[in-house]
């Protein structure tokens, strides 16, 4: 079993103020894999301290100093890249292809588009030749950056990378279920050299280091992502000292697919789903279907799901693994024994254990049909292979359904009709919209409307968001 007991504090790895030991519990064997600490109000207080103390230098780094160092630590990453599978795969559970190809491969695609944004971006700009005015953008401060467990080092990537990149310093707190990939991270950047205490990890909870750094009078800025509930008592937390907050929160996506969609795109929408055992916040979840070719829909979707193997993280091949944790395994239980007893068609899957898996957080893809959104199934984030199969008959009807929700982050739609596309995506209410299948381009700005959270991450945007924006008059006199 990994001991990863210490915290990286101020340049070094430190122990913690007080023994708190919490095991991490690999998901696929339910047996403990690492042992962590769980930090104290001390050891977020000697890191915020760190933290603080560093800024003062390393905002006035230069562009070109800060860029040197995000070079060095990719190329860290780029030859430590296969400790960074293995870590992701032991913690969540994630098969090591899906591990490799997609998890770890995030990570190493945000260092690499930050580190081009960054050396485009313009720290001070006239405001416009008429004007006496200039503007400047500088670094807002220490920044708590709290990570989920879903997409560890893709989260971490977002928030760390684009804070250093700005000349912030920070403290991070990981999952606690899933923090071996950020320790790894860290040790990345101990590696490289970066000045003492601009980078800081203290392990912990929600309701100990995430409340603590949420509420700290000495952390200018907030970014988190997890569930919404997380995200409201974070934003009162941070209300009284009137810090910025971004949040990235739980989502309730829709899958518009017309009947003229291309000929796999509800085979395409149910590997969406089910990819990364539905621990998606963006995944789409509800698949609308023009009611013309409803039971076309029905037997694809059935078929695909029966095709998605479900099987241990060190197996070879295209299947999923396990969720991550007993509470995330319960929870999902639960809600596909409510879409049963709510009345909708169980098709697919179901709550029993996949065969000859004894043991483990394992849960069969499942297909819920003659689903209406007001069932829970529909209307609640399961954050499991679980899908919802919703019949429409016009486009105004499907737009309905899909935004009749408090989420609003990642909506998706199928049609060969490109006036349409065009139509019913503006008509969407979410952040992002996903048109036949295509995904984001690097460096394309993710976020939510709504209760799916504010602010945004990635690319020039994920830059602004630890950023001040100050104007000087006079400028030219």
């Amino acid at each position: 079993m990994l001991d990863k007991r210490k915290f990286y504090i101020n340049g070094e790895w430190v122990d913690p103020v007080k023994k708190n030991d919490f095991e991490v519990i690999n998901p696929c064997n339910e047996d403990p894999c690492a042992i962590i600490s769980l930090g104290s109000k001390d050891d977020t207080d000697n890191a915020v301290k760190a933290a603080k103390t560093a800024f003062e230098s390393f905002k006035e780094t230069s562009k070109e100093e800060r860029l040197d160092l995000l070079e060095k630590l990719l190329a860290i990453y780029k030859r430590r890249f296969g400790e960074m599978a293995e870590a992701i795969s032991l913690e969540m559970g994630a098969p090591m292809d899906w591990a490799t190809d997609v998890q770890t491969a995030s990570g190493q695609a945000h260092l690499e588009d930050f580190i081009i944004r960054l050396k485009e971006f313009e720290f001070d700009e006239h405001f416009d030749e008429k004007s006496n005015n200039h503007i400047y953008y500088e670094p807002i401060g220490v920044c708590g950056l709290i990570t989920p467990w879903n997409w560890p080092i893709n989260q971490i990537a977002l928030k760390v990378v684009p804070a250093f990149a700005t000349g912030c310093t920070m403290i991070l707190k990981p999952s606690e279920i899933a923090p071996i990939s950020a320790m790894l991270f860290a040790e990345m950047i101990d590696e490289v050299g970066f000045p003492k205490g601009v980078f800081n990890l203290v392990n912990g909870d929600g309701v100990g280091v995430g409340t603590q750094i949420s509420s700290h009078p000495d952390i200018d800025m907030v970014s988190f992502t997890g569930s919404t509930r997380a995200g409201r008592l974070i934003s009162k937390n941070a209300a009284e000292t009137i810090k910025r907050v971004c949040l990235e929160l739980g989502g309730k996506g829709g899958n518009i697919v017309f009947a003229d969609s291309y000929k796999n795109a509800v085979r395409d929408g149910i590997r969406n789903v089910m990819s990364n055992s539905g621990q998606s916040c963006d995944a789409p979840t509800r698949m609308l279907v023009e009611k013309s070719i409803y039971q076309r829909a029905v037997d694809e979707a059935v078929d695909e799901a029966n095709k998605i193997g479900v099987d241990q993280a060190s197996k070879k091949g295209d299947h999923i693994g396990p969720v991550i944790s007993k509470t995330q395994y319960d929870k999902i239980i639960n809600l596909i024994e409510s879409g049963i007893k709510e009345g909708a068609t169980l098709a697919a899957g179901g709550p029993e254990l996949p065969n000859g898996l004894n043991k483990g957080y394992f849960i069969k893809p499942t297909i819920f049909t003659n689903v209406t959104n007001e069932m829970r199934i529909a209307k609640e984030e399961i954050f499991g292979p679980v899908l919802s199969i919703i019949p429409f008959e016009t486009e105004d009807e499907a737009v309905n359904i899909v935004n009749d929700t408090s989420y609003g982050l990642g909506n998706y739609l199928q049609t060969d009709d490109r006036e349409k596309a065009h139509r019913v995506s503006k008509k969407l209410r979410s952040g992002c919209v996903y048109i036949n299948g295509n995904a984001a381009d690097a460096g394309t700005p993710f976020g939510g409307y709504r209760q799916s959270g504010n602010g945004r991450e990635g690319g020039v945007w994920g830059l602004t968001e630890y950023l001040e924006v100050k104007t000087v008059t006079g400028w030219k006199n």
